[in-house]
């Protein structure tokens, strides 16, 4: 045992946090034990996002806070690792080289080692291929409740926009097997819900047999008993079929809620980011889930000022945005990264101008959020507690299948149960409500279907 300490910073998305779950696990079973702080840790990890330029901004300037912590502190280690770090390499040494310890995103499991050869000088390692596996690693979940399941890591993908393929690698998929083995151990831990990640879910198994297989895990994953739900992000729509619209419906556990990237509702946008589908195709598969499933939930992420996108183009994508009627939206605006193939293309927009059509979308969007939202009051949901409100800690909050936050009423209800909650008042981004003990009874036809409780 060590009897040193840690603590982790995540930047990114949630494979980000699967990592840094797994980096964590690592640690402690190595013998560290989780610091409060930072500035009070001996070992101090930035697990990093490159999707964004304000990613690389911030880590760097907390490297530059930390450095003046590490001078008075000799014995203190910092580690970069994740995807900035496999795209900046040695960059990183030469803007911060009291940094201990580089890695990247395919050795993860290199962590302890790394460590260890850092005593005798800084210890750099960026792999250009997975060497295990992240989910076979140790982890310390965040949360006894619900966990981050890696199905697959890389991308085959060449959106023009995406540096992840890049730094992330080609696609591989996990065994179908060793997915569900390590389900049935979460469940078996107290975990009642898991996302599944990968950045293509839809593509998933191609790589092993040659199909896509991601309808096939759905229906395995549903059979594990006490497993109360299953997420997933993210999909491609290219890729998005029928047989997991079908699985969606029939499959328990799965809830009601579908992350369905669009990014644009231009066809001239969509074809210059090689998103692989029209407007129209996107909203023949967006018609084939809500015809299956008619109360699920639709979310999506939009980037806004791509380069060459005019007024007229924008004006798509806002009325794409009318006729989706999103539940909500991630939305960006976009951000010239190295090592894409955007970067190069003529035309980019000036800041002013993209910032006016982001305020305008982001304005349109939480109007119809807000309306769908309003849609719910009166309705009952089951609702998985996530604890105290943060914002009311006499409340409780948690959320739907359909993926929606809810503040109500507390009852002294455990994080990682479930409650029936009568909706009372709506809001952009959160639902209101009364909470009790008791599991919501499915409708005869809701049952018959096993689509689980969505209202």
């Amino acid at each position: 045992m060590t009897g040193k300490t840690y603590f982790v910073t995540t930047y990114g998305c949630q494979m980000n946090e699967h990592d840094s779950e797994r980096l964590s696990g690592m640690l402690e079973a190595d013998g560290y034990t989780k610091a409060t702080a930072p500035a009070e840790a001996d070992v101090v990890v930035f697990n990093t996002c490159c999707i964004r330029e304000k990613a690389d901004t911030r880590l760097y300037g907390n490297l530059g806070h930390l450095k003046s912590v590490k001078d008075a502190r000799p014995g203190m280690k910092i580690v970069v690792g994740g995807c900035l770090a496999q795209k900046d390499r040695s960059l990183i040494q030469t803007k911060a080289p009291y940094v201990d310890v580089v890695l990247g995103t395919h050795n993860l499991a290199s962590l302890p080692r790394l460590l260890r050869e850092s005593d005798t000088g800084p210890s750099f390692e960026i792999l250009e291929q997975t060497e295990v596996f992240p989910s076979a690693l140790p982890a310390r979940r965040s949360s006894p409740w619900h966990a981050w399941v890696s199905i697959s890591i890389g991308c085959n993908n060449s959106c023009t926009f995406c540096i992840v393929p890049a730094v992330r690698g080609e696609e591989v998929s996990r065994r179908t097997g060793d997915i569900v083995a390590e389900v049935q151990s979460l469940v078996a831990d107290g975990v009642v819900e898991v996302t599944l990640l990968g950045q293509n879910v839809n593509s998933y198994g191609r790589d092993l047999d040659g199909t896509p297989m991601f309808s096939k895990l759905l229906f395995a994953l549903d059979s594990v008993e006490g497993l109360e739900r299953v997420r997933f992000t993210s999909p491609h729509p290219k890729d998005f079929r029928a047989d997991t619209v079908e699985a969606m419906a029939n499959c328990r556990s799965v809830c009601e809620h579908i992350h369905l990237p669009v990014q644009a509702g231009s066809d001239r946008v969509l074809k210059r980011m090689k998103r692989a589908y029209t407007r129209a195709r996107y909203m023949e598969k967006l018609a084939m889930v809500r015809a299956a499933i008619p109360d699920v939930a639709v979310t999506t992420d939009i980037i806004v000022g791509f380069p060459g996108e005019t007024e007229d183009d924008f004006a798509e994508t806002l009325s794409l945005v009318e006729e989706a009627r999103y539940d909500a939206a991630y939305t960006f605006q976009y951000s010239s990264r190295p090592m894409t193939e955007a970067a190069d293309l003529p035309d980019h927009l000036p800041k002013e101008v993209v910032q006016e059509r982001y305020e305008r979308l982001t304005e349109l969007q939480d109007r119809i959020s807000f309306e769908s939202n309003i849609a719910n009051v009166g309705r009952t949901h089951e609702v998985l507690v996530e604890g105290p409100s943060k914002k009311d800690p006499g409340k409780l909050t948690g959320r739907t299948r359909t993926n929606k936050l809810v503040h109500f009423g507390s009852d002294g209800a455990d994080a990682g149960t479930l409650r029936t909650v009568r909706i009372t008042a709506a809001h952009p981004h959160h639902l209101e409500g009364e909470g009790h003990a008791s599991r919501l009874t499915l409708p005869l036809a809701a049952e018959a279907q096993g689509c689980g409780s969505c209202s």
